[in-house]
Parts: C-alpha cells; structure tokens; sequence
C-alpha cells in the first residue's frame, strides 16, 4: 500500500521519513517490453472466483504467449496467428478461439509498445515500491484493461491484473521472468498443438 506522508513542521522529522519510490517513466517501460523478446516464467494465477492455479509462462514477442497449467487443470493456452486459442486438458474436442485483440494482453504482444500513445495509459502510479501502469486498447476501451506492474533494478514485468468486458479480474503473478533465447516457434502454433492432440 502506498505510503502516505504528512507534512511535518521540523526538518528532522521530515529527515526520519524514508523516500519515496521513483516511478519508472513510460518510455524506459515500453523501452523494456521492446526489448523482450522470448522468456520464460513460473507464474500462480488467481481467479475472479478466488480460485487458484499455477504453471509456467512463455513468451515470444511480437504476438506469441504460451499458458501451461499444471494438474489437475491442465488446460493449454496459446496466443499466435492473431488468436487465442483455450485447449480444455480433460476434453478432445478442438479449442475454443477468439481473436488476440479481443484480450487486453494484446497491449504487451504488439508488435511495437508505445505506452505514450494517446488513451492507451489510463493509470501510472508508484505502489509498494513498483510501477503500476493501466493500459487499455484506445479503440476498444469495452475489451477491459490490464495493469502491468513492474519492479526497479533491474525493470521485470511482476505481475498483471486483468479487467475484461465484464468486470470480471484476473491477477497473474510472475515468478522470475527471465529471457530464454532456444523457444521454439512451435511451442506458439496453434495449428501445430492441434494436429499434435489429433495425432498427426
């Protein structure tokens, strides 16, 4: 929770408060998304219902995201080709689709990020030490928003929260996001994951 400080009438109380966090500007934050490329993480989600899940994160940028949940879930989600695609774990049916701009998640898989561009950051603030950013798709607010929080020294995406049309959030936090340069391509094919579940 974000410290709040009263103004004090002498300089050594004012000296006995510690310093305030300093928020990392919007350009060094799209400067670091530009920059990451693959990488990997273990991440624990926590639904709107409360309920939990965890599993391991892939990222390969632009477009390209990789969800694998671990037991008893299980369930397989894949951002590539412009669409989301869910594999249900416990069915062999085919995966249910929508379009990746459909998800605010697209802010950080754009091809370019520039978190200056007009409407896109409606929220910057310092909190708990980290940088907070709210971004949303500035031609289709109704999609819901995501927030991005950030940690200093080195910049790391921690962790992010998403609203979708709904009302309805989602918190994934992250667990050491590093760059892993040897992803393969087909771990993002969702043409690839069905003909695998097909047997092909």
């Amino acid at each position: 929770m974000k410290t709040k400080f009263l103004l004090a009438p002498t300089l050594l109380l004012a000296m006995a408060l510690p310093a305030a966090a300093e928020i990392i500007s919007l350009r060094d934050l799209s400067n670091y998304l530009n920059g990451l490329r693959t990488a990997q993480a273990g991440f624990t989600q926590v639904n709107a219902d409360g309920s939990r899940a965890n599993g391991t994160f892939y990222i390969r940028r632009p477009g390209r995201a990789r969800f694998e949940y671990e037991s008893p879930d299980e369930t397989l989600v894949m951002a590539g080709g412009g669409q989301v695609a869910i594999f249900d774990g416990k069915s062999n049916t085919g995966p249910e689709q929508y379009p990746l701009r459909r998800t605010p998640l697209s802010v950080i898989l754009a091809r370019r990020v520039n978190l200056n561009d007009a409407d896109m950051v409606v929220g910057h603030r310092e909190e708990g030490g980290n940088t907070v950013v709210t971004a949303r798709d500035p031609d289709h607010a109704e999609y819901g928003n995501i927030q991005l929080v950030f940690s200093d020294n080195p910049v790391r995406l921690e962790q992010w929260i998403i609203t979708d049309d709904g009302g309805n959030r989602t918190t994934v936090t992250l667990d050491d996001l590093e760059a892993r340069n040897n992803l393969s391509s087909l771990l993002f094919s969702i043409p690839h994951e069905v003909n695998r579940r097909n047997g092909n």
